[in-house]
């Protein structure tokens, strides 16, 4: 490099990268920060990941509180190899059942069990509370509210079921 040659460090390069960026860094430690605090009073409180939990509500919601494994990968934005894994913890732990579609063999169900229905149920009131304390430390009502419409403007956030609590 010559003298007159300049390098750009990172700092320099977030701040030209301009606000969508800017914006785009803050949602994901937002996100990571949010989640682990959540995540961590779910295990403490109810031996739930918040995995465990958004898992146990999709199911909940479904015909029979049963989905084929494919579609709740699908809406857990999972791989078929990730929703294995999550099954299994929580088939282990029996809050969901794996079935077999007798006109089908290829096609496996996950299905909420009593217990898995009991446990999301238990959990339910205080993860919300736990939410709704942590948007509430930090934001007034006015801003909650202008959060989700504008994050309802990001691809795969619209027509989704926003409510976190079992039915």
């Amino acid at each position: 490099m010559s003298p007159t040659q300049t390098t750009t460090t990172r700092s320099e390069a977030s701040q030209d990268a301009g606000p969508a960026v800017r914006a785009f860094a803050r949602l994901l430690r937002a996100h990571a920060s949010t989640t682990r605090q959540l995540s961590a009073e779910l295990l403490e409180q109810h031996e739930l990941t918040i995995n465990d939990y958004e898992t146990l509500l999709v199911l909940s919601r479904a015909d029979d509180r049963r989905l084929k494994r494919i579609e709740l990968a699908r809406q857990l934005l999972l791989t078929p190899s990730g929703i294995t894994r999550l099954l299994e913890g929580l088939q282990d732990a029996g809050l969901v059942a794996r079935e077999a579609c007798p006109s089908d063999l290829r096609v496996t169900y996950a299905r909420l069990t009593d217990a898995g229905a009991e446990r999301l149920q238990a959990a339910s009131n205080s993860h919300i509370a736990s939410i709704t304390a942590l948007f509430e430390d930090h934001l007034s009502e006015t801003e909650i509210t202008a959060l989700a419409n504008t994050l309802d403007k990001l691809p795969g956030v619209a027509n989704t079921n926003h409510a976190c609590g079992a039915d």
